[in-house]
Parts: structure tokens; sequence; C-alpha cells
């Protein structure tokens, strides 16, 4: 199988331009970084099982995902300042286009009843977001061993300036929206 950073090397970047009319091979639109995320607010008070949902973000991502700490106290949510409030893995270059393959070719036929990605999940300015409510999607991630089930989000960041070029990138790496 072909990697993707290949296929986007050899393949997408001239169809991209032919199709976009682009002149410089420069303005073809490009991934710059995936931002892989996921709150913890649920379960701050257990070490435990923070490390253990890094654990399953390392193993997911390849990468040991940043552990993000409340800067306010915040009473009403019983959260004091310092407490690990989320996880943040930034992937980019080759992890990022292998990330990617193993989302779109692996992770995605695997969810029950899936219908495709929402069109709407663009923002405007060209970057893509999407929800994933269960992680044992992944296939490095064994069934038997997950006790905690969390979702992540995972945010697509590109150096389009609308949100046609990147849904015409995004479709030439294969990701699967809706037919509607």
């Amino acid at each position: 199988m072909e990697k993707l950073v290949e296929k986007y090397n050899k393949i997408i970047i001239p169809e991209l331009r032919k199709e976009l009319s682009k002149k410089n091979i420069m303005e073809v639109p490009k991934l710059t970084k995936v931002v892989v995320s996921s709150g913890v607010g649920d379960f701050k008070e257990d070490d435990k099982v923070v490390a253990k949902i890094s654990a399953e973000l390392s193993k997911i991502t390849g990468l040991k995902p940043k552990i993000n700490r409340s800067r306010k106290a915040v009473s009403a949510f019983k959260l004091r300042i310092g407490q690990p409030v989320g996880l943040t893995a930034t992937l980019r270059g080759e992890k990022m286009y292998d990330f990617l393959d193993r989302l779109i070719n692996v992770a995605f036929p695997r969810v029950r009843d899936f219908r495709g990605l929402s069109k709407k999940s663009f923002d405007g300015q060209g970057n893509y977001s999407i929800g994933i409510k269960d992680y044992s999607i992944f296939p490095e991630i064994k069934y038997e061993d997950v006790t905690t089930p969390f979702g992540f989000q995972v945010n697509i960041k590109t150096n389009c300036k609308n949100d046609e070029d990147a849904r015409a990138l995004l479709v030439k790496l294969g990701f699967p929206f809706e037919k509607k």
C-alpha cells in the first residue's frame, strides 16, 4: 500500500493544481498539522485514569500528549489551580500522515453505522474538526483493556484560505464525507 504522503506528492498535488487552477505549485492546498485533544475534566481527581488516557492517546498518535492544567480555580466545577483538564498531541510531518492514513482507512470503517463525515465541520478558514466518541476504533487499542471509555477531538489544519479548497484536499486524501 502506498503511503499517504507519497500519494499526496505524486498524485494529489498535480490533480489539485489542475482542478483548482493554481498556477504556482506553492498555492496548492496542503496539511500543516493535526491536533488530537481530549478533555479529562471528569477524571481530574484520579491521576491513574489521566495517566491511562495519556497512555492510550500516545498509542494512537505515536506521541506523548501534553497535559493541560487549569490556570484558574472554578468552585462551580470543583476545579483547583493545577488540576489536569485536558490532553493535547500535535502531529506534523510523517506522523501526521500516518495518523490520518490509519484514521481514514482503518478507524472510520470500524465505526458502527458510519454514514460519513459532516460537511458542516469546516470553520471558514479551511480547517476541519472531527469528534470521535469512542477511542477503541483504532487497531492499537485492545478492546479487553478498555476500562474508562473516552472521546477525543481531531482538528485538521490546512494552509487554505477557504473551505472549498480544504474540502477538495480532504476528498483527494480519501476522507469519507456524507453523500447528501
